[in-house]
């Protein structure tokens, strides 16, 4: 009997390594399978932070462009609005000087006129 005691109690302490054994199986798995989760997460979370900063990066290209093409287009309304500014003066000169062309000549037909009235 006692070799069947020492027999029940090898068989007792090997169901028992075997129970620890696979309850420590099951933490490693499930460990591996949480750090892997989390591995992935912090990948997913990094690309999401990347893309953000992409993103950000490209607003402020876009918004630099913008600024850079409404001074351009200040500028060349400024060189329009000068160039419009110096025809109308030209034309203005000319048309006084064709005014006082025509004073000269209605002037000199008077003077002609006196001149063969006399």
């Amino acid at each position: 009997m006692v070799a069947f005691s020492v027999w029940g109690e090898h068989a007792r302490l090997t169901m028992k390594l075997i129970t620890t054994a696979s309850i420590v199986a099951v933490l490693v798995v499930s460990t591996l399978v949480i750090v892997s989760c989390n591995k992935e997460k912090a990948a997913i979370d990094s690309q999401a932070e990347a893309t953000k900063d992409a993103i950000d990066d490209e607003k402020r290209a876009v918004n630099s462009a913008a600024a850079s093409a409404t001074q351009q287009t200040d500028a060349n309304a400024a060189v329009d609005k000068a160039n419009i500014e110096a025809a109308k003066e030209i034309a203005q000169a000319q048309l006084d000087a064709d005014k006082k062309k025509a004073d000269a000549e209605a002037a000199a037909a008077k003077a002609k006129i006196d001149a063969t009235a006399k």
